[in-house]
């Protein structure tokens, strides 16, 4: 549950917000996503369960909402959602998300509702990207294969080899990874662009 406009502007609304999404963030470390509950978080928060109930359904939309979060300040951390299409761009990107997976694995590797929800996260924040990086390009002459599909491929692929990478027991470094899988990511767009 999102809050409204009104809400947004109000700093005693935000606060309180930030409060849960702290505790949550503290709790998620110490515990682990599937032995908090919401007393847990509201206790710690030092507000009432209505309170939290006024921010979040429950403490699915609560992770929901710490993974988007979090993925999209690591996204702007290193200023993607402020790039034109590139391939060195795309190359951050697929760095960035293999690291974000990366840790995501490291401590939280058995909660399966965890690594569904951030899949989910992810996935749907790269897709945005990519599909505004492309907007910003030219689109080849007869090109049969839409932007959404492109984008909606290279998001899948960029999220799949970052979850292989995520679980190999030796892995690469994640800029080698990277450098490595840009051919097999690019051609999902390749067909759309004129990637040089």
């Amino acid at each position: 549950m999102l809050p409204s406009e009104e809400e947004k502007r109000d700093p005693r609304v935000r606060r309180t917000r930030q409060m849960l999404v702290n505790a949550f963030t503290g709790l998620l470390d110490e515990k682990g996503f599937a032995a908090l509950n919401v007393n847990d978080i509201t206790t710690r928060a030092g507000v009432n369960r209505a309170t939290f109930y006024a921010h979040f359904p429950d403490k699915y939309a609560l992770l929901d909402h710490h993974i988007r979060e979090s993925f999209r300040q690591t996204l702007e951390s290193r200023v993607l959602n402020a790039c034109h299409f590139s391939l060195d761009n795309l190359r951050v990107l697929v760095v960035t998300v293999c690291e974000f997976v990366g840790q995501i694995h490291a401590h939280n590797s058995s909660e399966e509702q965890f690594q569904t929800l951030a899949e989910s996260q992810i996935r749907e924040q790269v897709y945005g990207l990519v599909g505004h990086w492309l907007d910003q390009v030219d689109t080849l002459e007869r090109c049969t294969i839409s932007r959404e599909r492109a984008a909606t491929a290279a998001s899948w692929a960029i999220y799949g080899l970052a979850h292989q990478w995520a679980h190999e027991k030796q892995k690469a470094p994640a800029e080698q990874f990277a450098a490595e899988i840009l051919p097999l990511v690019a051609a999902n767009l390749g067909k759309t662009i004129n990637i040089g």
